[in-house]
């Protein structure tokens, strides 16, 4: 049975079969949660793997690669969530970075799902609660994921960090 937990913690911190790393279209280390999980997977050897990838990796789309030295995940999956300083409407684009994350999991056989919340830290731009968007896109995409593969189970971890993304995310979320 599939089942969508939000958690006060970091999703590089969760026992999953697939961590998400908040990416950037050109697959570079970066800050925030990206930047930990380069460090924990092995900055070198996630990096060889990132650069084999075509890049740029539109928003909204996600790819995956081995977890490397990282103990708590087999796979992490790099979706790219959109910017919103420079494309400020890019509502879909945010739902389909959770949506492809899903569904590459699926692809690769996999069931379990740690996400941090995708575009809204710095890449939230201007947006006026920018943690309850990303929940709101993630819960949306999670129910779209098992109205459309009802019979594959997985378990989705949504990882809000600070206590104010919790609490706004537990709020758009009703939990």
């Amino acid at each position: 049975m599939s089942n969508f937990t939000l958690i006060h913690g970091s999703c590089a911190d969760q026992i999953a079969d697939a961590v998400v790393n908040a990416a950037n279209s050109g697959l570079w280390e970066g800050g925030g949660i990206c930047g930990v999980i380069f460090d924990r997977c092995g900055s070198k050897e996630l990096t060889k793997a990132c650069s084999e990838i075509q890049t740029p990796v539109n928003d909204g789309n996600a790819v995956i690669t081995p977890a490397f030295n990282m103990k708590n995940a087999k796979f992490i999956i790099h979706a790219v969530g959109p910017d919103f300083r420079q494309t400020p409407k890019a509502f879909l684009e945010l739902f389909n970075a959770y949506y492809n994350s899903l569904v590459l999991l699926k692809d690769n056989g996999l069931h379990s799902i740690s996400f941090p919340l995708i575009s809204s830290g710095i890449f939230g731009g201007n947006l006026k609660n920018a943690p309850a968007e990303s929940a709101k896109q993630a819960g949306r995409a999670y129910k779209k994921f098992v109205q459309d593969y009802p019979d594959y189970d997985v378990n989705v971890m949504l990882c809000a960090f600070g206590a104010d993304e919790y609490q706004a995310a537990r709020i758009e979320l009703g939990v």
